[in-house]
């Protein structure tokens, strides 16, 4: 299969307003939607874009700067911002250049690499967030007694977020399943729509190692966690002073998680809703909102850490 041109079902480049004129996304925008529907887009995306960028460029700059900040849970967390960065430098740009336009004229090769880019590094935004969870479990509950976490183990966990993600969002560039134009035709995504058994295999496979899997790893791992502050709260002296910098570094990753995961949850359930019901009819403009507002993510992570992180100050 060649990633590179058009999906051959063309029943996904119908617009809602046509009944027999196939719509081609990378030819002309979608008739039904007023200009200026897609100059907002275009200027929502451009502010995001700036925003992530300058943001994620910052913690990357201030951690590789100062001395103290090089600690593994740092490490995670610039991973995190690397993954924003990139989200935004590529599926950003991509995203509002093709709105300016209200079209995807910059053809098929990129309409991959939108998909592709979003795809995966979201997920190793994700993964990143489960590690952040384990890591944190592993320091406050200590199940493996006194060990210390080092930046070896830190290093293995990053190795193993990127080799995981890049597994399985890389199969729709080589035949199982495809990345194809959103109903709005100026983002590019896994193909939600169609209902082959191709697509539908990967998407269930999709959503349990990268979506369900870190998902269960995060609620376990903070559900234990949440457990063992309780009882550290109730105790006096010694043993809640030393724990209380561990307790702001917890909170810190709760919030990132929260705010990672209320960006993305609209989105992972329209993805659901479409694939179970390819044959729904929506209003692309609706349709649009989750993947937009997934993209915002890549901003507040930032502002998080640095508001909450008193290394910082």
């Amino acid at each position: 299969m060649d990633v590179f041109k058009a999906p051959e079902n063309k029943s996904l480049l119908f617009g809602p307003s046509a009944s027999s004129i196939p719509w081609d996304p990378f030819r002309h925008p979608l008739a039904s939607i007023e200009p200026w529907n897609f100059q907002l887009l275009a200027a929502l995306m451009f502010l995001v874009t700036v925003l992530s960028l300058s943001e994620n460029s910052l913690v990357i700059l201030v951690t590789y700067k100062f001395k103290q900040l090089r600690q593994p849970v740092n490490y995670v967390i610039v991973n995190l911002s690397v993954a924003d960065f990139l989200v935004s430098g590529t599926g950003g740009t991509i995203s509002f250049l093709t709105n300016l336009k209200g079209y995807f004229y910059l053809g098929h090769w990129a309409c991959v690499l939108e998909g592709f880019a979003v795809t995966f590094f979201g997920i190793v935004g994700l993964w990143s967030l489960a590690l952040l969870a384990f890591e944190r479990y592993i320091v406050i509950c200590r199940p493996l007694g006194n060990m210390r976490l080092r930046g070896k183990h830190a290093a293995l966990g990053l190795a193993f977020v990127w080799i995981f993600s890049l597994i399985w969002t890389i199969p729709p560039t080589m035949g199982w399943s495809s990345y194809t134009n959103s109903k709005i035709g100026t983002t590019c995504e896994p193909n939600w729509y169609s209902g082959s058994y191709n697509n539908h295999s990967y998407i269930i496979t999709f959503f349990t190692t990268c979506f369900i899997l870190p998902l269960m790893v995060i609620l376990v791992s903070y559900g234990k966690l949440m457990r063992k502050l309780r009882k550290v709260s109730d105790t006096q002296g010694r043993l809640g002073t030393t724990r209380k910098p561990e307790k702001q570094v917890t909170q810190m990753v709760v919030i990132m998680i929260l705010a990672f995961l209320i960006c993305w949850s609209p989105y992972a359930a329209f993805s659901i809703l479409v694939t179970a019901c390819p044959t729904i009819e929506l209003d692309p403009r609706l349709a649009a909102i989750p993947a937009f507002f997934s993209k915002t993510a890549t901003v507040y992570n930032p502002i998080i850490y640095v508001f909450m992180n008193k290394q910082v100050w």
